[in-house]
């Protein structure tokens, strides 16, 4: 991959419609992710107090990785409902997968005005904790059918390496 370097002189924001998905090692993107829930973390403050001293400290305690939604239109691309049905357990009694399927790594890249990835994040250790195959149906509507996956993970941190080409 070609390094890049910064563009200093960029002022206008990136626009959130440019972003491709991975799942695993996977070189090729998921096929028409329209929508990406927002990553957010929290930390719990822990508050202490030393021997003598009349300050309440706070202290850094655990952290907590909101779940993330995908969603994208009905098509005939089976990732979403393989990656589901790894955890679904069958009447027969066994999982429908190899367990080994059940977690995975998956790549966020945000894409500028060329189409080139500025922002990438990496999610560690995703299942998928809900999954809804198919949309409520209404013949007097005008939608898309979508699909989506509610992804719990342990974490996501931002590549730092990466970023924005510099203009010419």
């Amino acid at each position: 991959m070609p390094t890049f370097s910064v563009n200093v002189n960029r002022f206008d924001p990136y626009k959130t419609f440019a972003f491709l998905v991975y799942f695993g090692a996977s070189t090729t993107p998921v096929a028409a992710v329209s929508k990406v829930g927002g990553l957010k973390r929290s930390s719990e403050p822990i508050d202490y107090k030393q021997g003598g001293d009349a300050i309440i400290r706070r202290g850094l305690g655990r952290t907590k990785y909101d779940d993330i939604t995908l969603e994208r239109g009905l098509t005939h691309d089976p990732d979403f409902a393989v990656w589901a049905n790894a955890a679904q357990v069958l009447d027969k009694g066994a999982a429908s997968t190899s367990l080994k399927d059940l977690r995975r790594e998956v790549r966020i890249d945000l894409l500028n005005e060329a189409r080139q990835p500025v922002y990438r994040f990496h999610l560690h250790r995703c299942w998928v904790s809900e999954y809804q195959a198919l949309p409520d149906l209404d013949a007097g509507a005008n939608a898309i059918a979508l699909e989506h996956i509610k992804l719990a993970h342990e974490g996501w941190e931002q590549d730092l390496a990466l970023s924005e080409p510099k203009e010419i």
